[in-house]
């Protein structure tokens, strides 16, 4: 018998440059029987009403441009549910971040998403948007209803900060934010803090958890069995090492068919698709764009010293940008080995 948690959208919370787009790819390729969304809470996040993010505030035109300006949290979840009709099963990967408030600001709800927590009226926007006039949860550190939260099946996806880091940090700066349009690097965007206290709240609601992915758990498919959804996190270098075994982890933890052939992906229509899916982030994700499969890597990566890592980044980027990414890396180590300790082990 089919568990309803098995049909429930899978969301992939991640932080930036996880090689979560290369991952993303993997579940393209099962286009029959999987629909697949592409980071879709940006265009609330940065250009909509409801904004939380400061990147365009100043910048109208922009945000105009975007085609996004309008957008609500609540129109992108309803977009999500109209998807979900066509009868295949969602994967949704997004960034944890555009769903917290930066630099510590209070939380308190999306006024679009309100009626999920039994609220009528709607509040109107401060200018500028954020903070909301709202009420918040207990707990919750999302603009997010805790309701809405429950619609969901989560995994989590994790790159060390010595590597997401300077990957980002590479979009922000020419030539390569002429492409992108992110014109400063902003530590505020690591992303790593916020998915770290959306993974502990979906925790201490039992959401997920206590089991975690890898664990015995008695033959059963994870959602299926009284055990609840197991905690599922993908850490990018173990998947790197050793993609057909963990996607065939994330697979069994989340209720999804393996097998693997989803990691190829070297033909017209799944480049195509792939092409249209990320368009609306370019520069971001280029490599996974031209890539052709999700192979292991030849040669594990090598750990290098702090010294040995600040030495590259300011012959590539200078002094001052080698300067924010090591204090960045250093500000969100801590929550990358946090989450590390539940990573799926092989």
């Amino acid at each position: 018998m089919t568990s309803p948690e098995s049909q429930k959208p899978v969301f992939v919370a991640t932080h930036p440059r996880a090689c979560s787009t290369a991952f993303e790819r993997v579940f393209m390729t099962c286009h029959d029987t999987i629909k697949c969304v592409h980071e879709p809470f940006g265009d609330a996040y940065y250009f909509g009403p409801e904004r939380l993010s400061a990147r365009y505030e100043k910048d109208e035109k922009t945000r105009i441009e975007s085609g996004f300006s309008g957008s609500t949290y609540n129109a992108i979840f309803e977009a999500i549910e109209k998807q979900g009709e066509e009868g295949k099963r969602l994967f949704i990967k997004d960034m944890a971040h555009y769903w917290v408030p930066p630099a510590s600001k209070p939380v308190s709800i999306a006024p679009s998403l309100l009626s999920y927590t039994g609220v009528t009226e709607t509040p109107k926007l401060n200018t500028p948007p954020y903070p909301y006039s709202t009420t918040a949860e207990s707990g919750n550190p999302t603009v997010v209803p805790s309701a809405l939260l429950s619609k969901f099946h989560f995994a989590f996806l994790i790159r060390h900060p010595r590597s997401s880091i300077p990957s980002y940090y590479r979009c922000t700066v020419p030539p390569l934010a002429e492409v992108t349009g992110f014109h400063n690097f902003d530590p505020e965007e690591a992303g790593y803090k916020e998915l770290r206290a959306v993974f502990d709240y979906l925790r201490s609601i039992e959401q997920v958890g206590p089991r975690v992915a890898g664990q015995a758990n008695n033959g059963e498919t994870n959602g299926m069995g009284d055990g609840g959804v197991e905690i599922c996190v993908i850490d990018a270098d173990d998947m790197l090492d050793n993609p057909y075994a963990m996607i065939e982890q994330f697979c069994r933890a989340t209720g999804l068919n393996y097998s693997p052939e989803m990691l190829t992906w070297d033909n017209e229509d799944d480049h195509r698709r792939a092409k249209e899916a990320f368009e609306k982030w370019r520069g971001f994700h280029d490599d996974a764009i031209a890539s052709k499969e999700l192979k292991p890597r030849t040669h594990k990566k090598a750990p290098k010293s702090d010294e040995q890592l600040y030495e590259e980044w300011t012959a590539k980027f200078g002094k001052e940008g080698a300067d924010i990414m090591a204090q960045t890396v250093k500000e969100n180590v801590e929550h990358y080995e946090y989450l590390k300790q539940f990573a799926v082990k092989l």
